[in-house]
């Protein structure tokens, strides 16, 4: 079981970044975070951030 939870976290932040990136480009309304461009830079740091931590728990995986 040694990785999972760092692998649910990493595709969290990479799902959450993707939204939040398409959000503050305006392609998604209905929220404060429409057409922010703060949130287009936060998005892919976000995304960078969930692919490391995805790719540690991948490795953590492979080492058991």
């Amino acid at each position: 079981m040694r990785g999972w939870l760092t692998l649910t976290l990493g595709l969290l932040a990479v799902v959450v970044g993707a939204v939040w990136t398409v959000q503050g480009l305006g392609y998604v309304g209905g929220s404060v975070m429409t057409d922010q461009r703060i949130w287009a830079v936060i998005g892919p740091v976000l995304i960078l951030i969930g692919l490391v931590v995805l790719w540690r728990g991948l490795k953590a995986r492979r080492r058991t």
